[in-house]
């Protein structure tokens, strides 16, 4: 019975901590918020197995989350754990909570509206995308990669201003 208390305390304490865990790539979000955290649970032998999955196969800046997530877990106190790479499901822009959503917009990145079911659809710009700083939807598309692969660079024909699009994958 106290194990299991042990576990519910530890499982909270892991996710208050990776909370905390800024994204490197979009410091003004949380690894959770991106919901790159798909589970924390714990093992039979009381260890903690973190489910992490990147944005894409291959992102840079995924050995850097892994490591400041166990650094986090590490500082909180949370005792053994392990960070395990999840990669199916792949991670899709619907895992991004709503609070990360509000964030994004608040740093000037528009956040995905829906999914997509291929390629095709990420790449294809089928709508406007409403400009994060005065919401005209007179925008064209600069580039279909951003400063990293999973945003897209857009500029507001009204004011003028580039603004990044996280694409829906």
């Amino acid at each position: 019975m106290n194990a299991v208390c042990i576990d519910n305390h530890d499982s909270a304490l892991a996710w208050q901590a990776l909370a905390a865990v800024e994204d490197p790539e979009i410091p003004a979000l949380s690894i959770v918020d991106l919901g790159l955290i798909r589970y924390i649970e714990p093992r039979p032998d009381g260890t903690l197995e973190i489910g992490l999955s990147p944005t894409y196969v291959g992102c840079p800046a995924t050995e850097v989350i892994r490591r400041s997530a166990e650094l986090a877990l590490r500082d909180a106190g949370v005792g053994a754990c392990v960070v395990t790479q999840v990669l199916s499901p792949a991670w899709t822009s619907d895992w991004i909570t709503a609070e990360g959503r509000r964030k994004l917009e608040s740093y000037g990145i528009v956040p995905p509206e829906r999914s997509v079911a291929n390629m095709r659809d990420v790449l294809r710009g089928d709508r406007p995308v409403a400009c994060p700083r005065c919401q005209s939807v007179d925008t064209e598309t600069l580039s279909q990669f951003g400063s990293t692969p999973c945003k897209a660079l857009h500029r507001c024909r009204a004011c003028l201003e580039p603004f990044e699009y996280f694409k829906c994958i």
